[in-house]
Parts: C-alpha cells; structure tokens; sequence
C-alpha cells in the first residue's frame, strides 16, 4: 500500500468510529472517570467490577507469571526427526521472545487494553467470541511484529507464523482449559472404543491418537517417539 492509501484507509475507519465515541465517553465517564472530574456516580460498583474482569482476562489470557503462548512446528512435519529438531530450536526463540516482555512494560498496556475492552467493549456478555478477536486481531500480529523485531536485531532466526512452517500455540490457563476439555472428549470416545472392541478398537490409530494428545494438552515434543519418515 501506498503512504496515501495508508491515509485514506485511517481516514474512513476514523469515519466509521465517530458514531461510536459519545457512546464510548459516557461509559468512561461511569466507569473509570478522569481524577478530579466530575461525574454522576453514586459508588464504585461499576469500577470495582471493570478492574476485576480487566485483571481477570490478564490472568486468564496472557498472565504475567507465565508463558501464555509457544511455537511449534507445522502439524505435518511435528512427529518428524526434523519436526522435533525444530520444536527445539523454536523453544528457544519462544524463551526469547518471553525475556523481551518481561523486560518491558507488557503486562502494564495489557492491564490498560483489557480495561478499554471492558468498558467500551462486549467482553461481559461475550468472551468466547472477544477471545477468539483478541487472538486474531491483537495477539497474534503482536507477537509476529515482536519476532520479526528480534530477528532483525539478530536475536532470533526468522519466523514466519503462516502456519505452514511455524504455527502459534496459545497457553494461557483458558487456552489449556480448552485442551483439556478436547482431551477428556477424546479420551472418553477411545475408552468407549475400546469397550466395543473387536473390529471399532481396530479403526483407532493409537499412536496417532497419543500424538495429538500430546499436542492438545501441551506436552514437550521431546518425550515422543519420532514418527517413521516414509520412503
């Protein structure tokens, strides 16, 4: 895109927000007011509630005291001699990307852009799908911007999150909370299999099965058998 269409472009989202922004205001001036100013507030339900579903969504999506996200290699080539190689190496950069935040004031903005969420946002009443937007449209091009910022400062190789080489996993405690809840679906199917048994118990992979496990509940591609590379 060119710098004008780059221009263009704010302009007609700027457009497209105004109708929104006396909206926008009045919930700031209830929720969270500017000190000194005055406002029709009768107490601080309001605010009490916005900083604790601002602090919540932190801990439950990208919570400071551990690593809510990892790098894994394409699901084709994960159960490989070569996969697992990479899934080492990626380790490392996740590591280093996780160092360049905790250096730097991420859980602060974090805290401040769940808060704008909040109250002018629909994560109240939607958050499965304000989720699934957040990892879509903030998360996932943040941390691609963060990589290719390392791998120019020469801290990193380069990554490419297309999927086809490098895929993002979320580990938040919510994003495991949905792996496990996958996990407990698909053990409950294998173990009704197994009760069939016979000629059903033969139609399961188990070590395809096991493997997809491991990807589901996080697990260290390091404690897998390589897959057999075919001919």
């Amino acid at each position: 895109m060119t710098p004008d269409q780059i221009l263009a472009r704010m302009e007609r989202a700027l457009e497209r927000r105004r109708p929104y922004e006396s909206t926008w205001k009045d919930a700031y001036d209830h929720v969270l007011p500017r000190p000194g100013q005055e406002g029709a507030l009768f107490d601080a339900t309001a605010a009490d509630a916005a900083e604790q579903l601002a602090a919540s969504l932190l801990a439950e999506l990208t919570p400071p005291w551990s690593r809510w996200f990892g790098l894994a290699p394409s699901e084709d080539t994960a159960d490989t001699p070569e996969g697992q190689a990479t899934a080492f190496a990626l380790e490392g950069t996740a590591r280093a990307l996780q160092r360049e935040l905790d250096r730097s004031n991420f859980a602060i903005e974090m805290h401040q852009a769940f808060l704008d969420l909040v109250v002018t946002g629909i994560a109240a009443r939607l958050l499965g799908a304000t989720y699934g937007r957040l990892q879509t449209e903030l998360l996932t091009p943040m941390i691609a911007r963060c990589l290719a910022i390392l791998a120019r400062r020469g801290e990193v190789p380069p990554v490419l999150l297309d999927g086809s080489g490098v895929r993002l996993c979320y580990e938040s405690p919510l994003a495991r909370v949905q792996g496990r809840a996958d996990a407990a679906n698909t053990l409950l199917f294998l173990d009704a299999v197994g009760k069939i048994g016979g000629t059903a118990a033969a139609q399961v992979d188990a070590a395809s099965a096991t493997r997809w496990l491991a990807r589901t509940l996080g697990a260290p591609a390091e404690i897998l058998v390589p897959a057999p590379v075919e001919e």
